[in-house]
Parts: C-alpha cells; sequence; structure tokens
C-alpha cells in the first residue's frame, strides 16, 4: 500500500513543479514590473522637479535680459539713472542664471540641448555686451552714437534669436517630461492584466492542489482497498493450498483402498493396479493444474513432461517440442487422463515396448491447439478390431475439453491427434513478445 501511495505522489509531483514554477514566475514578473513602474515614477518626479527648475531659469534668463533692455532703453530716453537699477539687476542675474541651468541640466542633455544652452549662452553675453556698450556711451555723453548702437538690427536679432532659444529649450523640456509620464503610464498599464494572470494562476493553483488533495485521498483508499484485496487472496491461497494437500490426502487413501481391496484376492490385482494407475494419473493432473495457484493456469508442456517422466530413461526416449500455452485447470484433469491412457498404453504395447521413440508436438492456430502424439518404431497390423475402456475414456475426455482426439494406426507406429480450444484466459506465451 505504501509503494502504491509512494507512485502515485510521484506521479503527482510534476505538475505540482510546474505550476509552481509558472506562479514563481509570474510573481518575479509582477514584482520586477511594479520595480520598474515604481521607479518610472521616481524619475517622472525628479525629471518634472527638474523641467519645473530648468523653466524657472529660463525665464530668469529671458526676464534678466529684457529687465537689463527696459533699463537700458529708458536710461538712453530719459537719462534718468534710476533707469539703471533695472539694468543693474538684469546683468547681476543673468550670469548665476545661466550657470545655474548648466549644472542643472548636467551631462546627460541631449545634443539638441547642449547646442541650445551654448547659444543661449552666447546670446545672452552678445546681448549684455551690447547693452553695456551702449550705456557706457550715454555716459561719455555720446549720445547720438548711443542711439545708433539701440536702434541697430543687431541688438534686436540677438534678443529675437535669444528668445527663440529659450523657447525651443522650454518645448524640448517639455516633450522629455511628457516621454517621462508616457513610459510611466505604460508601465502601469501592464501591471493590472499581469496582476491579474497571477490571481486567475493562483484561483487554478489552488483548485488544481484540491483536485490532487482528492485524488491523493482516492489513491491511499484505493491503495488501502487493494491492500485488503490482497490480504483476502492470500487468505484464499492459504485455504486453496490446504484444499489441494487435503484432495491429495483423499488420493492417498482411495489408492490405498484399492490396493488393499486386491490384497487378498490375487486373480483381481491386474484391474485394482489399473484402477490405481488412472488414479495416479487424476493426481499427476491435479497437481500439474495446480501449481499455480494466483492464475488457475497450467502449463501444457509440464503436463506432459509429467505423464511422460515416471517411464522416461535413456532407452525410452521422448521428445517434446511446442510453444509454451497455459491452459485452465479444468482442461488439464481430462488431458492429463489421455495423456496416462496414451504413456501407458506406448509402455505396454506401443513406442516403448518396442524400443522406439515418442515425439509430441503443439502449434496453435488462432484459438485452437492441435497437439500430434506420434509413436515410431512400432510393427502394427492396423487399427485393432476391438476397442477397450482407454479408447472410451480418451473420448470421454476429449468430449469434456471440448475437443476431438483421432488416433492413426500407420505401418510405422500410432499417430494420435488432439485438438482442443483455447478459451478466453488462456494464454500463449509464445505469441506474447512481452512474455518472461
Amino acid at each position: 500500500m505504501k509503494d502504491f501511495a509512494a507512485l502515485v505522489r510521484r506521479g503527482q509531483r510534476w505538475p505540482n513543479a510546474v505550476l509552481s514554477l509558472i506562479i514563481f514566475g509570474a510573481m518575479f514578473a509582477l514584482i520586477f514590473l511594479v520595480y520598474q513602474t515604481l521607479e518610472g515614477e521616481r524619475r517622472e518626479r525628479e525629471q518634472s522637479r527638474l523641467t519645473a527648475s530648468v523653466l524657472a531659469e529660463l525665464q530668469e534668463v529671458e526676464y534678466a535680459a529684457l529687465n537689463a533692455e527696459t533699463g537700458q532703453r529708458g536710461y538712453l530716453i530719459t537719462l534718468d539713472r534710476r533707469y539703471l537699477s533695472s539694468y543693474q539687476q538684469g546683468s547681476e542675474q543673468i550670469e548665476p542664471s545661466l550657470r545655474r541651468l548648466r549644472d542643472l541640466l548636467g551631462d546627460e542633455t541631449t545634443v539638441r540641448q547642449a547646442e541650445l544652452l551654448d547659444q543661449i549662452d552666447s546670446l545672452a553675453r552678445a546681448k549684455f555686451s551690447e547693452m553695456e556698450e551702449s550705456v557706457m556711451l550715454i555716459e561719455d555723453g555720446r549720445l547720438l552714437d548711443a542711439r545708433r548702437s539701440i536702434l541697430s538690427d543687431e541688438g534686436q536679432e540677438a534678443m529675437e534669436r535669444l528668445r527663440r532659444a529659450v523657447d525651443e529649450m522650454r518645448v524640448i523640456e517639455r516633450q522629455i517630461l511628457a516621454r517621462q509620464a508616457a513610459d510611466t503610464a505604460r508601465l502601469e498599464a501592464r501591471i493590472l492584466p499581469l496582476l491579474g494572470g497571477l490571481i486567475i494562476l493562483i484561483l487554478v493553483a489552488i483548485l488544481l492542489g484540491a483536485r490532487l488533495v482528492s485524488r491523493a485521498a482516492r489513491a491511499e483508499a484505493e491503495a488501502a482497498q487493494a491492500a485488503a484485496v490482497g490480504e483476502a487472496r492470500d487468505r484464499a491461497d492459504l485455504l486453496a493450498r490446504e484444499l489441494n494437500h487435503r484432495v491429495k490426502n483423499l488420493f492417498a487413501v482411495v489408492l490405498a483402498i484399492v490396493q488393499m481391496s486386491a490384497r487378498d484376492k490375487p486373480e483381481a490385482k491386474p484391474v485394482t493396479d489399473s484402477i490405481a494407475e488412472r488414479i495416479r494419473a487424476l493426481l499427476t493432473a491435479h497437481e500439474v493444474s495446480q501449481g499455480a495457484l494466483d492464475t488457475q493456469l497450467a502449463s501444457l508442456e509440464a503436463l506432459i513432461d509429467t505423464s511422460l517422466a515416471p517411464y522416461r530413461s535413456s532407452t525410452q526416449t521422448a521428445n517434446i517440442d511446442g510453444p509454451e500455452v497455459l491452459l485452465p485447470a479444468k482442461r488439464i484433469t481430462p488431458l492429463g487422463l489421455v495423456f496416462h491412457e496414451l504413456t501407458t498404453n506406448a509402455v505396454k504395447y506401443g513406442a516403448w515396448a518396442h524400443g522406439g521413440t515418442i515425439d509430441v508436438s503443439w502449434t496453435r492456430k488462432d484459438d485452437r491447439i492441435k497437439l500430434v502424439w506420434r509413436e515410431t518404431g512400432v510393427p502394427l497390423d492396423g487399427e485393432p478390431d476391438r476397442k477397450g475402456f482407454g479408447s472410451l475414456l480418451m473420448n470421454s475426455a476429449a468430449r469434456q475439453f471440448g475437443g476431438t482426439v483421432e488416433r492413426d494406426f500407420t505401418k510405422d507406429g500410432l499417430i494420435v491427434t488432439i485438438d482442443l480450444p483455447v478459451e478466453q484466459g488462456a494464454t500463449s506465451l509464445a505469441s506474447d513478445p512481452e512474455a518472461p
């Protein structure tokens, strides 16, 4: 029972292992995806703060340039030095703003951002250099030169280019932030399907686990039932062996009674000897048929060999040839009587009485067994006119095993052909490739 249950449990391990691997893989993928999503959200937050800081610094750069330009133009028009405060404030703001902007972007900027950053830096410096020059001209009293410098296209073009560079930098930063947000959203969108799949796998695992537990319990019950059946079979075998032993004892008692009955009557001894021999033949057939209690089948070859064994010698030879055939016990007893009659006749009148040989062979075709008993070296004058008790016994036995017995008396000896059916349950090992 333990071996059977262990075999069932081993057969149930591989689906558990496969399902566990799938669940662990899905959980690992889910954890990895959650980690990626959290990391993406963190990067999005950092990018959002970075973009806000960059946009603020760009605003400061643009505000510093506009504030300085407003102060410059106001000072030129009014010659009021109070306007120089706006110019000076812008001049003081531009350098720190450009430095902070470059620090914020760092080394991870795109090629275009790096180009725009250099462009903003150079344009801002050029613009402030132009404004500083015009302020110095005003300070020196060269108002016309200062006005021509301010109203020239060079200053306006530098300011316009600065605005365009700042605007493009803003667009790039917003695009980077949008891409980061899209990546994070895509990662978040993959979590729900994977989570749903994991839940389904867990439910399947629970159902499969319940099924496996049920199967294991059923297997345990079947193992217990098989053990009970085995114990019952052992008891039945024990009873069968005991019965077999008692049957042998009955045969021995009958033999003793027959032999004792002829002790005081010598004239009856031939009859009692014949009866005793037939009883021994029945005993032999019974022993052969009881050789395998678990299958209730007996070997045809063993029956023939057992029937010939008491009389075989170096001068009384026999050849046995044929595939291994197992027959039901009900076929063995009447066949045993037939072989006993043939053997005793061969000893008294046939091949072995004249130094001949007995050849026994059989073949199987479909559901029939054809057995040929051939005696050679026997001078025969033809078929006897009178049929004795042995012939009647063989014909009766043939009817019992559902076959026929035909005898052919040739010039060289006797040929007996026995045809018998093979019922379901009889086995020909020669035709079974897996037979031991």
